[in-house]
């Protein structure tokens, strides 16, 4: 009898460990259930970032090469409209220097180029009577002149040019004091 007494006990035990096992495990897989979602949330997330980053990448590298093309276009188009021009100095420089039709041809060339220049709206900066103003005039010589007011441009020394508010070449001028 105590035999029997002993086999329920141990059988009760065994019944009882089981029973504690399956709560175990639906607890385990329940939490690896979740961490199994948590990773592919952290797998779906990672991925999306290194194709936004790829992305990123590409969409940079592809606006750098528009705007080299776009640079490239621009120039070629500048060239293209002052090829008529170096055709026409070669013309020039092959005619005959002492005949009147050379001096009326450099005077064409220089209205073609004015016209060209007037066409890409590049305007002369400097005159003389205009105010000094050091970021568009490069003064290279000052001069004592009564009859003069201060900071006046006397005399342009060599041309300069901008391209809307952007100087390409400051003028070169002689300032009175």
């Amino acid at each position: 009898m105590a035999d029997e007494v002993k086999n329920e006990t141990s059988e009760v035990e065994v019944e009882a460990g089981e029973a504690e096992t399956p709560k175990k495990e639906k607890k385990k897989n329940k939490k690896d259930q979740e961490l199994d979602v948590l990773k592919a949330e952290l797998e779906a997330k990672s991925d999306l970032l290194a194709r936004t980053a790829a992305e990123f990448d590409n969409y940079k590298k592809r606006t750098d090469r528009e705007k080299a093309g776009i640079s490239e276009f621009a120039k070629a188009s500048v060239v293209k409209k002052l090829l008529p021009i170096i055709d026409n100095i070669d013309r020039a420089k092959a005619a005959d220097k002492e005949s009147a039709d050379y001096l009326k041809g450099i005077e064409m060339i220089v209205k073609q180029f004015s016209s060209i220049v007037e066409t890409l709206e590049i305007s002369e900066i400097a005159k003389p009577g205009d105010i000094f103003d050091p970021n568009l005039h490069e003064a290279v010589m000052h001069i004592e002149d009564e009859t003069q007011g201060e900071n006046v441009i006397v005399e342009v020394l060599q041309k300069g040019y901008k391209l809307g508010d952007t100087v390409i070449r400051a003028a070169m001028v002689k300032v009175a004091n």
